[in-house]
């Protein structure tokens, strides 16, 4: 079965896995590792069910051990561990925010003195890797500021096509994915001419004023939320077993 991360680290055996439509459905459901059916593949995503329900698609801690430094292959299909920090991967992205105007991202950054600051950008789009999974980005509120499409920083990351180490698709005469901060480079990110917010850099949490080298981050997640009903896919009862067991990592040139 694809789709239950081609390109994930493997699962424990004790994990339990559980089924719905849709993150949010049912509302008494609690939060943890399901399996949802966004488009043809069935896939493991990690749901918030309170608020609506939410679809955690990047997750990342300082300093964190996961490389986030990768080619196209791996932020297409996803990366990491479901259940801790990963890169749910930009096709299932995609898939989960058609038809357009159907879901927001929400942005959750959580400060090492623990001070929690949220952002929501309604609509969100990624479109289609024909169009290197550019961003779309509707209106902002929140109590984070908007790095992604005000220009504070004099870019702006609204309609930005997505570049990785192999992919350079941005607006800088270098590829920003291969900047380096402190030896590390900065990953794959919808990057202008670079950026004013990089949460994919895994030695610096980058948001603006809310997550920088002043004041650092401990934590940051990226989610989608569903704005209307549009139902899609079914509650599903795959036979998972071998693909969580026995993952399959795309090659990286």
């Amino acid at each position: 079965m694809r789709g239950v991360y081609e390109s994930i680290t493997e699962f424990h055996s004790n994990t339990v896995i559980k089924f719905t439509v849709i993150c949010g459905v049912p509302r008494s459901a609690t939060d943890g590792l399901y399996i949802i059916q966004p488009a043809n593949d069935p896939i493991a995503v990690f749901c918030i069910m309170q608020d609506g329900g939410w679809t955690v698609v990047q997750h990342i801690t300082a300093n964190s051990s996961l490389d986030f430094d990768r080619t196209w292959k791996y932020y297409k299909l996803g990366f990491g561990n479901i259940l801790g920090d990963h890169w749910l991967g930009n096709e299932y992205m995609h898939q989960l925010t058609q038809p357009p105007g159907t879901h927001r991202l929400g942005i959750k950054l959580v400060t090492t003195e623990g001070e929690i600051k949220w952002g929501v950008y309604d609509p969100v789009l990624i479109e289609s890797e024909e169009s290197y999974y550019r961003l779309r980005l509707g209106l902002y509120h929140g109590s984070a500021s908007d790095a992604l499409t005000h220009d504070t920083d004099a870019y702006l990351h609204d309609n930005q096509r997505f570049t990785t180490r192999d992919s350079d698709n941005d607006n800088y005469f270098l590829n920003c994915a291969l900047l380096e901060n402190q030896g590390v480079a900065g990953g794959g990110w919808w990057y202008d001419a670079c950026a004013s917010a990089n949460l994919n850099r895994r030695n610096s949490i980058y948001w603006q004023k809310d997550c920088n080298k002043d004041k650092p981050c401990k934590y940051a997640s990226m989610m989608l939320q569903p704005t209307l009903g549009k139902g899609y896919g079914q509650t599903i009862q795959p036979d998972i077993g071998p693909c969580i067991q026995s993952p399959v990592y795309p090659s990286d040139p």
